[in-house]
Parts: C-alpha cells; sequence; structure tokens
C-alpha cells in the first residue's frame, strides 16, 4: 500500500538540488513553490522514515521473543511489542491519510460568508458573534482576515458579512462550516425571559484566481451606487460601492467596505468567482452523488450542521453527535475542539472508502 512513498528520498534531494540553483532563486514565486514541495516531502519522507524504523524494530523484538526464556525478560519484551504497536498503527494512520485523493483546495485562501437567517435582530447578532468567533480563531491560527462586505444592522449585529482569510490550510481547516449553525438564548430584547431559536448560514468557499475560470468580460456588468451602512470617513459619502453580476448565471456580488472604487470592484469580483466556482462544484458534486456524500459530506448549507444552546452552555454538531459543554470557549474562538474531531470523522470515512 506504501509503496508510492519509495520515491521520496529520489525526489527530495532533487527538490534540494533545485533549491540550491541560484537560477531558481532569482525567480521568487517558483522558488516559494518548489520550497513549499520541498517541505511537504520532507514532512512525508521522515514519517515514513520513521514507519519503517519502527517496523524493523518490530520484527526485531518479535525474533528476540521466539528465543527468550528468562520471565523478566520476557515481560520487557512484551511491553516493547506492546509499545512498538501502538506506534506503528498511529504511524500507518497518518500514511494512509496521507494516501487519500487530496482536495486541490485545500491550501487555499478563504471567503467566508455568514447570513442572518430566521430570527430577526437576534439572528443578526448571531452573525456578529459567529464572525468575532471565527476572528478569533483565525488569529489563534496565525492567518489574516479582511472584511469584504458587510451589512450593519444598527444594533452591533450584521444581516450579512463576507470576510477573505488568508494564510496556511484555511480551507482545510473551515470547509466544514459550511451549513446552518442554530442558536437557542434568551435574546437582549425579551423582557420574558423566553429562550428564542434563531439560525444564521455560513459558506466557506475557496478563493479562485483568474485562470480557474472563464469569465469573458461581456459576461459581466457592473454597477457603481453610494454606500449604505454606518460607514464614516467618506465611505458612505462617495459612489464607491460596486454591484458585479455575472449575467449567464445572474449571480451578483457587492462590495462597499472600502473608500476606493477600485478596492471595492476587486473584492467584489473575488467574491463573485468564489461564488462562480462553488457553483460549478456544487453541480459536479450532485452528478456524483455517492462521491459527494463520502467527501463532502457537510457542504450542504441546507443542513443544519451546529446548535448553540446557551442556557446549557451546550455546542452540538448534529453531523457526529458531538456534544461539548464548553461554549464560552468555542465562542472564544477555541473550535479546535469541533473541528479536530470532524476532520478526523471525514478522514475516517474516506479511508474506509480506500480499503
Amino acid at each position: 500500500m506504501f509503496a508510492k512513498f519509495e520515491h521520496l528520498a529520489t525526489k527530495r534531494l532533487e527538490l534540494e538540488a533545485r533549491l540550491s540553483d541560484p537560477a531558481l532563486m532569482a525567480k521568487q514565486d517558483e522558488y516559494q513553490r518548489v520550497a513549499k514541495e520541498h517541505a511537504n516531502v520532507v514532512r512525508i519522507d521522515d514519517l515514513y522514515i520513521d514507519f519503517k524504523k519502527i517496523s524493523e524494530e518490530l520484527a526485531a523484538s518479535r525474533e528476540m521473543l521466539l528465543h527468550e526464556d528468562d520471565p523478566e525478560m520476557l515481560a520487557l519484551i512484551k511491553t516493547e511489542i506492546s509499545d512498538l504497536l501502538q506506534k506503528s498503527h498511529e504511524m500507518e494512520k497518518q500514511l494512509k491519510i496521507l494516501l487519500l485523493p487530496a482536495n486541490p483546495n485545500d491550501e487555499k485562501n478563504t471567503v467566508l460568508e455568514i447570513r442572518a437567517g430566521t430570527g430577526g435582530d437576534e439572528a443578526a447578532l448571531f452573525v456578529a458573534d459567529l464572525f468575532r468567533m471565527y476572528s478569533r480563531y483565525a488569529e489563534g491560527q496565525g492567518w489574516k482576515i479582511e472584511v469584504l462586505n458587510s451589512s450593519p444592522t444598527g444594533i452591533g449585529g450584521f444581516k450579512e458579512i463576507i470576510a477573505l482569510v488568508r494564510g496556511r490550510k484555511v480551507f482545510s481547516k473551515l470547509k466544514y462550516e459550511s451549513g446552518v449553525h442554530r442558536v437557542q438564548r434568551v435574546p437582549e430584547t425579551e423582557t420574558q425571559g423566553r429562550i428564542h431559536t434563531s439560525a444564521v448560514t455560513v459558506a466557506v468557499l475557496p478563493e479562485v484566481e483568474d485562470v480557474e475560470l472563464d469569465i469573458k468580460p461581456n459576461e459581466l456588468r457592473f454597477d457603481i451606487f453610494r454606500s449604505s451602512g454606518p460607514g464614516g470617513q467618506s465611505v458612505n459619502t462617495t459612489d464607491s460601492a460596486v454591484r458585479v453580476t455575472h449575467i449567464p448565471t445572474g449571480t451578483i456580488a457587492t462590495c462597499q467596505d472600502e473608500k476606493s472604487q477600485h478596492k471595492n470592484k476587486e473584492s467584489a469580483l473575488r467574491v463573485l468567482r468564489a461564488r462562480l466556482y462553488d457553483m460549478m462544484q456544487q453541480e459536479q458534486h450532485d452528478l456524483l452523488a455517492a462521491e459527494r456524500k463520502s467527501q463532502v459530506g457537510s457542504g450542504d448549507r441546507s443542513e443544519r450542521i451546529r446548535t448553540y444552546n446557551f442556557p446549557q452552555g451546550r455546542v452540538s454538531d448534529h453531523r457526529i453527535n458531538l456534544t461539548l459543554y464548553k461554549i464560552d470557549d468555542i465562542m472564544m474562538g477555541k473550535l479546535d475542539a469541533v473541528i479536530d474531531p470532524l476532520i478526523s470523522h471525514y478522514q475516517a470515512e474516506a479511508l474506509k472508502n480506500l480499503q
């Protein structure tokens, strides 16, 4: 099963030779790409070397067990074999995960869209809460987050907020956040202490470069208008907001958070490309329903994926039957407790199909 890892030592040497080539150093973009590939190969090759070493030690210990009569030595050897088996199984699992088909979007930056659903002002307030949660998580991961467009409600909430998240493996971490997030709590405006249930939708879209989509200039219509909302510093006093429409599909993206019309146009195009790419992927996934179920799972944004119950301090992810009584930590951005089990679950599902 691991035959494909045997060539890594040769690949590692080839990449090291390329990195030492002065001609490559003069091409920074290409140099960064090769350096990134080299780091990935080194990480996998080191793991495979350790796995083979553990396998050799395990075989040697089993051989010793056959020829040892002393009870104390037998006990030591059996303990050693048990420890080596545990390490071997863990490394084997990691190597099998590396054999899974790579998602080409996993390394990409991400367009994060959060929108209020049912629940009025309370849903809009929860949009702000979720954006704060994701912002803190991004900060902890060393990512950068940039707001592209927002529609404030004036009471501290948002009808929607769209942001670009930049960093290492952003999409691979956030892709399972797409779906309906439900909140149960007593709203600030509730005078009788009744618990309300509201919903917010989250969409996680990989950022797409121009070359990845064939969008012709004549397929786009641009509308310029005055920004709305709190604004300030001329944001809502000049005709700087941009709405771009993809005529063939009717897909629209609007950006107004920058003072510069040019920057808003760039941001709107970035969001539009991400949405069109997502539409294209969804069409492909719908044609391959079984594959979509195994590889994407939670990609359907009509699916209720998580409930945040504030009176009970509970967060429940319905896809993997995960319940955590640490809502304060999670709302502060400590999302690893939710995201890591999701990644493990879907990797395990994919491994079943690999075997």
